[in-house]
């Protein structure tokens, strides 16, 4: 896996600055390399669709999903503004700055903020159970893949990183 793609390198940092594992932080890379299309790079839901088109389609419009890990619903942005101190309240398009993006998946996954499930949950020092991981931000879709990703990362960051 590419380390330097995109924000990667402002993920692991985040990661690190957080106290995440190594394995850990493989799994916030898998997820942010699977819901931003392989960029890594903060995107909005549906891009390749209009904003009218959001605005007329989707139930939770302003609040649909942008950053690394697609953050949805009003009460999740209204988490991360208290929590964070990032105004994606009064105006999500803050959620697809790259830092708040950053604080958002690493703090959102680490904390369960999204599911009720949370890193610790599937990933320790002992095992790294990267399929069911999946459930810290959107059930079962596409487990099996982003666990696959997530195994690539962590053989990618084996040199950088202890734990």
């Amino acid at each position: 896996m590419d380390l330097s793609l995109g924000c990667t390198r402002m993920l692991i940092d985040e990661s690190k600055a957080q106290g995440l594992l190594r394995n850990q932080c493989a799994y916030v890379l898998a997820t942010s390399f699977w819901e931003t299309a392989h960029t890594m790079r903060p995107v909005v839901e549906a891009y390749w669709l209009s904003e009218n088109w959001r605005r007329n389609n989707l139930r939770y419009y302003p609040w649909y999903g942008r950053g690394f890990v697609q953050l949805t619903w009003q009460a999740n942005y209204q988490r991360a503004a208290r929590e964070l101190g990032i105004a994606c309240d009064q105006d999500p398009t803050l959620a697809l700055d790259p830092a708040n993006a950053a604080k958002i998946a690493v703090t959102g996954m680490r904390e369960g903020w999204f599911t009720g499930r949370k890193l610790a949950d599937y990933i320790d020092l002992q095992h790294s159970d990267f399929v069911d991981a999946r459930r810290i931000i959107n059930g079962t879709d596409r487990a099996q893949e982003i666990a696959v990703i997530a195994q690539h990362y962590d053989q990618a960051l084996t040199g950088e990183w202890v734990g």
